[in-house]
């Protein structure tokens, strides 16, 4: 593993995130720079997945400049602590991704051997078959729960009907997903331009992250 700088001291994080708070981008960087073992840390226990070490540290590194943008030390919480969690959230996010990634891709891809009778089967013909993920069922359905949660209460009804346009979100969880919209679709349904729509979905999107920082500060 590569070789990355000695961490702060606690006296030596104090004073760096004092002055980052008060604009300092030389203090910034010293606090990115002195929690990367942090993030070569959190990353061994990934190291067996389908990702090179250089790129579960560039992400984790992603996570780590947000922890240090957004981080408060009036909440009591240390850096290092509320860092691995950004860090941890950022690397479970890209592997999420990538898992949809895969299913998408995979799912209709045809099965060595047929079933047995000569006929060709793939992957989704077999989902019925698999074991339910209870566990990542029951985080999925606690994150959807949180997501509408963030909708009503933190965007205007402008934002939340663009977001439930574009991500086909119903206005109930409790209803089928509907079919995203693209931002042009939204544009010509409001009788505005598609660079407007984009930005008030980049900021919906940023109030969303937002409540879910606070969220996850405040546990």
């Amino acid at each position: 593993m590569q070789s990355f700088p000695q961490p702060l001291t606690a006296k030596e994080e104090e004073e760096y995130i004092r002055r980052h708070e008060n604009g300092d981008k030389e203090a910034r960087k010293i606090l990115i720079e002195r929690n990367l073992r942090l993030v070569a840390y959190l990353v061994k226990k990934y190291s067996n997945l389908d990702h090179s070490q250089e790129d579960l540290i560039s992400i984790g590194t992603i996570g780590l400049i947000k922890a240090v943008d957004s981080y408060n030390h009036t909440k009591g919480v240390r850096l290092a602590t509320y860092a691995s969690r950004c860090i941890d959230n950022e690397l479970l996010m890209t592997f999420r991704s990538s898992k949809k990634q895969a299913k998408e891709v995979y799912l209709y891809e045809p099965i060595s051997g047929g079933d047995g009778d000569g006929n060709t089967i793939n992957l989704l013909d077999l989902l019925e078959t698999v074991d339910e993920d209870i566990a990542e069922r029951m985080e999925t359905e606690e994150n959807v729960k949180k997501l509408y949660r963030y909708v009503e209460t933190a965007l205007t009804d402008r934002e939340k009907e663009i977001i439930r346009l574009r991500y086909g979100l119903p206005r109930t969880q409790n209803l089928k997903e509907k079919k995203e919209v693209t931002q042009r679709e939204i544009a010509a349904k409001y009788g505005i331009s598609r660079s407007y729509v984009s930005r008030i979905e980049k900021k919906a999107l940023e109030k969303l992250r937002n409540a879910y920082e606070r969220e996850v500060h405040n546990q």
